[in-house]
């Protein structure tokens, strides 16, 4: 290993104000697991949930705080990759576990009640027929997160905006805190983690909605991969890493957001076939007669009433 690339792996950022804002939000997590499956002998608290929610959480670590959120400054792919973990395995990840519910556990008990009625009413008055309930029902609904999921992602990726993001570390930091929130109302839709205020879309209509996103990602991609310019003129200021040229190192950040981008939503909607289908599976056995026992059927007995035979 050269001293290059020992002296990049052994960068990390290690901001206070993020590594204490995860480290808080993975123990309340943890806690109130460890409090739910106490109470439901295991029932509500499963592992995979508590793996799912810990990766992401570490998902966030590694690109917000690793080596990725160091060189992001210097190499416009692995600003890329900074960007997909934000976006398209994080968010998944964390709601996956419906932590919600987890993290009313981990309150004190008045604490607990007093936050779930507040949800209760919000609910209720979200149901309501007032134009600013419905326009609020409308604004977190699936084709609005499906809009403003793909508004943050373009807008954020202009050139000028970009550029800003990287010469102030506050815009930056506005720029993660967007990407992250939108990418959680749009897979919130995805994963029908709690606290939910819209009916349940169907299977089907959740693998469109994530196949939706596909040709807006793909159109980013190919656009940076085939620019005859650099796009962000910020790249040509910083020192270059390993030989790597602006346009090289362009051309490598349209492919990592075109093509592993784009296998993230189609890894989704695969997942979310696969549920389809067990479930209508399922639900074709429940509905399906059962055949005869082999080998026995019903003979009359002359004289005595029916007898079950060997045929």
């Amino acid at each position: 290993m050269n001293l290059l690339t020992k002296a990049l792996l052994s960068s990390w950022d290690l901001r206070p104000e993020i590594l204490v804002t995860l480290t808080v939000l993975g123990a309340l997590h943890f806690a109130g697991w460890l409090k739910l499956r106490r109470r439901s002998d295991g029932r509500f608290a499963n592992r995979w949930r508590l793996a799912s929610y810990t990766g992401g959480i570490i998902v966030l670590a590694l690109a917000l705080l690793s080596p990725i959120a160091v060189l992001s400054s210097q190499l416009f792919s692995i600003h890329m990759v900074q960007h997909l973990l934000l976006m398209m395995v994080a968010p998944p990840l964390l709601l996956l576990a419906n932590p919600f519910p987890t993290f009313l556990w981990a309150l004190p008990d008045r604490l607990r009640a007093a936050v779930a009625s507040t949800f209760r009413r919000l609910a209720v008055w979200l149901n309501r027929d007032s134009l600013l309930s419905r326009s609020a029902l409308k604004a977190i609904a699936p084709a609005s997160a499906w809009a403003l999921y793909v508004l943050i992602f373009f807008a954020w990726h202009d050139g000028n905006a970009y550029s800003l993001a990287l010469r102030f570390s506050s815009v930056h930091g506005l720029e993660h805190f967007t990407f992250i929130g939108g990418a959680l109302l749009f897979w919130w839709h995805v994963t029908g983690a709690a606290p939910r205020f819209h009916t349940k879309p169907a299977q089907w209509l959740r693998v469109a909605y994530v196949l939706a996103m596909i040709p807006p990602n793909m159109l980013l991609g190919v656009a940076l991969s085939f620019a005859s310019t650099p796009i962000y003129p910020y790249y040509e200021s910083v020192p270059r890493l390993y030989g790597l040229s602006v346009m090289d190192d362009q051309v490598w950040g349209g492919l990592i957001m075109w093509i592993p981008g784009s296998m993230m939503y189609v890894v989704a909607a695969l997942v979310l076939l696969a549920r389809l289908l067990v479930s209508a599976e399922n639900e074709s056995r429940i509905r399906r007669p059962h055949p005869p026992v082999m080998g026995l059927t019903h003979r009359p007995n002359r004289g005595g009433p029916t007898a079950l035979a060997c045929g």
